[in-house]
């Protein structure tokens, strides 16, 4: 097959695969089934644009396919009868539907409801969302996790067994608001992993990035009236924009206060303060929101000296009010230390230690050495770096703590 034809058939899928596999779950009412027929549809064209050309209208002609597969899955399956009456009238229609465009957004908003069901484990959720809503392959999904490709498959062929029988709809009012933490969880555990990768050698998957702020605009765009999902693409917009200021030439990581504010991207720093704005305006600040807003004042500041650190310990307070966490408390330490002088975050830290919910977690050490630095114990900030360089699994991050240590030997 051409490489142009290769490249256009992959950047439709990616554009398409979503909607194709919603409108498709809608008529069979099975995720698992749809996303089958949906890459039947994809074979197809693989076998037939490079010889006919790529159609004008691709999703329609993808979706006209699954549609004609989906019957003949049907005609073969005797138990499957009772389905037939939701088919047949497209029996007999040879050209592709275009369907309307509110029937192609609630479609959309059901499998994204239906991928991120809270019935599901995280992991399971973010791995069928990536699959099903990204249109990312199953070996992509296991490269960006560093898990083997059979680990992956294993996590989504689960998943659609767990959802058979859940009904494939987009939820309303109170039932809506009890799911949609789960989906927007979901899409910034995939934009985590994209910003800050856990494990391996690179310091950033930017392409986990981009599919999770590509979801989280979806969902605004079908969730208008969402406060926290449009603080959920605020705070992506906002941490993406710093993207080509977060590591030097060689790769190395780039701390947030040493970073070149001159590199940040002014347009997605535009966008994400306009989100912000949305939400603020919709509701009452919730924790995507809240971390939104200190995003922004870091994105507002021209210099690293500008930023508001009192208003930013004081987000992160309000924060812990809203979604409690030994994370945004060690957080909430880093602010204060800042804000208020190391001795103030040196204690939250300190008593984070004696907690122990974070023995194993790197940041821990890696704040501790950072505000011990600053209160000159040097030595005790030495040891603080080197526990976070045994614990982190990525080896920039690695890196950057054993030249932190590397750099207080012999230090007075």
């Amino acid at each position: 097959m051409p490489s142009d034809i290769s490249r256009t058939i992959e950047a439709v899928w990616r554009i398409e695969a979503a909607k194709v596999i919603g409108a498709l779950a809608r008529m069979v009412r099975d995720v698992g089934l749809a996303e089958e027929l949906a890459q039947d549809a994809l074979v197809a064209a693989i076998e037939q644009w490079p010889k006919e050309g790529v159609p004008d209208n691709p999703g329609a002609w993808l979706l006209a396919v699954g549609k004609r597969r989906a019957i003949d899955r049907i005609r073969r399956d005797r138990r499957a009868q009772e389905k037939w009456h939701l088919l047949a009238e497209d029996e007999s229609e040879d050209a592709p539907e275009i369907p309307e465009r509110d029937a192609v957004d609630d479609d959309l908003l059901r499998l994204m409801f239906t991928a991120c069901h809270p019935l599901l484990s995280a992991e399971a959720r973010v791995a069928l969302a990536l699959r099903l809503l990204g249109g990312l392959t199953t070996d992509e999904i296991a490269r960006a996790f560093l898990v083997p490709e059979p680990t992956i498959a294993q996590r989504i062929v689960r998943a659609k067994r767990m959802l058979k029988g859940i009904p494939f709809e987009a939820p309303r009012g109170e039932e809506r608001a009890k799911r949609l933490p789960s989906v927007l969880e979901a899409i910034y555990l995939i934009f985590n992993e994209g910003y800050t990768t856990t494990a391996g050698e690179n310091w950033m998957r930017p392409q986990l990035c981009e599919e999770a702020t590509r979801l989280g605009r979806i969902l605004a765009h079908l969730t208008p009236d969402e406060a926290e999902v449009h603080g959920l693409v605020a705070l992506m917009e906002l941490q993406a924009s710093r993207f080509a200021a977060r590591t030097a030439p060689d790769g190395e990581a780039v701390l947030l206060l040493e970073q070149d504010r001159a590199r940040w991207d002014r347009v997605l720093i535009r966008h994400g303060l306009a989100a912000l704005a949305k939400a603020e305006v919709l509701g009452k600040r919730g924790p995507y929101t809240l971390q939104a807003a200190i995003a922004g004042c870091h994105a507002r500041a021209r210099t690293a000296e500008e930023t508001d650190w009192v208003k930013i310990a004081a987000l992160y307070a309000a924060l812990m009010q809203a979604m409690p966490s030994p994370v945004v408390e060690l957080n909430r330490a880093v602010a204060m230390g800042i804000a208020f002088g190391p001795e103030a975050g040196i204690e939250i830290a300190d008593a984070l230690m004696q907690d122990g919910s974070l023995r194993n977690y790197h940041l821990l050490p890696a704040v501790r050495g950072d505000l011990l630095e600053k209160l000159g114990r040097f030595d005790e900030a030495r040891a603080e770096f080197e526990r976070a360089a045994a614990l982190t699994r990525n080896g920039r991050e690695r890196e950057l703590m054993k030249k932190r240590a590397a750099a207080l030997m012999g230090s007075v």
